[in-house]
């Protein structure tokens, strides 16, 4: 992305703590890098509850019930905060991801990071925001090869699009591949 010049912010949808969207940060940050935006998007409660009625690979997740998973807007702030990292490079966008992903206010992605745990909140970023990728930009799927919802809904939206990509795991559980023309 940044050897590449691929042009773009770095984009992660459901961030939990944060963590991820920190070392990016960081990244930008020891590169001195100050036209790229990181991006978080989370509702910041947690996961939905499935809609089977759209989405019924989701039936019987029990994501939404896991307390853990819900961490506030504000305690991602803070970890930012403890890095010093919290600028105005850091977008927060928040909501459910069917509310907000039609209006992503990104005009182009240079990395998107899924980890939604869900079909829908796999599929939904998919959907909205991979058409802002260019060419040579990259997607990494947390939960990929753990959570077979998420994997599903990958396979689904590629095929779809008549997309066949090589797909890279990362650590027998996340992937990677990059949008080519």
């Amino acid at each position: 992305m940044i050897i590449d010049k691929v042009p773009g912010d770095i984009v992660e949808t459901g961030v939990w703590r944060g963590g991820a969207c920190i070392m990016a940060r960081a990244v930008l940050d020891a590169y001195d890098i100050h036209d790229r935006r990181v991006m978080l998007a989370d509702s910041f409660e947690g996961l939905p509850r499935p809609d089977t009625n759209r989405y019924p690979a989701d039936a019987g997740s029990p994501f939404h019930e896991y307390r853990e998973l819900a961490v506030s807007l504000e305690e991602v702030q803070r970890n930012f905060q403890k890095f010093g990292l919290l600028d105005d490079q850091v977008v927060f966008v928040k909501g459910w991801f069917k509310d907000t992903m039609p209006s992503f206010p990104s005009e182009r992605i240079a990395v998107l990071r899924l980890d939604g745990d869900m079909y829908e909140s796999t599929i939904d970023p998919l959907r909205h925001l991979f058409d802002k990728i260019p060419e040579g930009g990259w997607i990494i799927v947390d939960d990929y090869d753990v959570v077979p919802m998420c994997k599903t809904a990958v396979t689904d939206f590629l095929a779809g699009r008549g997309l066949t990509l090589r797909i890279a795991t990362i650590d027998g559980s996340g992937v990677f591949f990059q949008k080519k023309a």
